[in-house]
């Protein structure tokens, strides 16, 4: 019932939720000088500072898997980027539009949804970019490309399921928010962003990796742009990420019905 309700917000007010992600979208940058720059800057100065460490401080100059270290890098730490972006700013959407909660009246659960597809605006943006880096270190555009969009669409899913999940319980308590933040650096490298999940000799432990949805996404992108491996060759991977993706929006459908009345009252 509670699902059915939140597909019927979502199509009664889908006019409302495209102008609040716009609205999100530029509220984000509008209060610094350089706007827009900064959604470009922020990932490029982070790949710098890794790239850095590990080709130039760490020598890993041959690469790794036979592909250059820089490029292997960012077909990764793309997804990571918006990832990192829903755990934290999507932790905190309901507290940030606690004005749509306390003083109208608006579905509360399209909030996670418009403030997921501004964040995905940017990724997209940033995916643009990797594709020009690629083409100019002439890597050529290949078929795996096309699967791109399906990877894109488990991320946002997953994703917005995530945030509507923790904002609910992140607007009941502040140390949600809190604990979510400093689990962040451990998720960045635990997830096989800076390394490749081949390094791991035990069976058990890829296997628990690989059950990392954050894993998933990342070696995603890396089948599209370096290892060229179609989403259906991987089928347990996929089938484990469908599972927990499912188990997901159970647990937020779940937390969202019990805890939406209590909001208003806390906020």
């Amino acid at each position: 019932m509670e699902l059915k309700n939140l597909i019927k917000d979502h199509i009664v007010w889908r006019h409302q939720i495209f102008k609040l992600a716009k609205s999100d979208l530029i509220k984000t940058y509008s209060g610094a000088a350089l706007g827009w720059a900064w959604a470009i800057i922020k990932p490029a100065v982070t790949i710098f500072v890794y790239w850095f460490a590990f080709s130039i401080g760490l020598r890993q100059r041959a690469g790794i898997e036979g592909f250059p270290f820089f490029l292997w890098l960012i077909a990764g730490i793309i997804s990571w980027f918006y990832i990192q972006e829903m755990l934290t700013q999507g932790t905190n959407s309901m507290r940030k539009y606690k004005h749509l909660i306390t003083k109208m009246k608006f579905p509360v659960g399209t909030i996670p949804t418009f403030v997921s597809m501004s964040k995905l605006v940017v990724h997209l943006v940033l995916l643009l970019i990797v594709f020009v880096i690629y083409i100019a270190f002439g890597e050529p555009l290949t078929i795996y490309y096309l699967q791109l969009p399906i990877y894109m669409l488990l991320m946002f899913l997953f994703c917005t399921g995530w945030t509507l999940f923790g904002s609910v319980l992140a607007a009941i308590s502040r140390d949600f928010s809190n604990l979510v933040k400093s689990c962040t650096t451990a998720l960045f490298w635990l997830s096989g962003i800076m390394w490749p999940v081949t390094k791991i000799h035990s069976h058990i432990g890829r296997m628990i990796l690989k059950a990392n949805p954050i894993t998933f996404t990342v070696e995603g992108y890396r089948n599209c742009f370096v290892h060229h491996v179609w989403i259906w060759q991987e089928p347990k991977e996929l089938l484990v990420y469908l599972c927990e993706l499912v188990i997901m929006w159970i647990l937020a459908l779940w937390v969202f019905k019990k805890l939406k009345k209590d909001m208003p009252d806390v906020l």
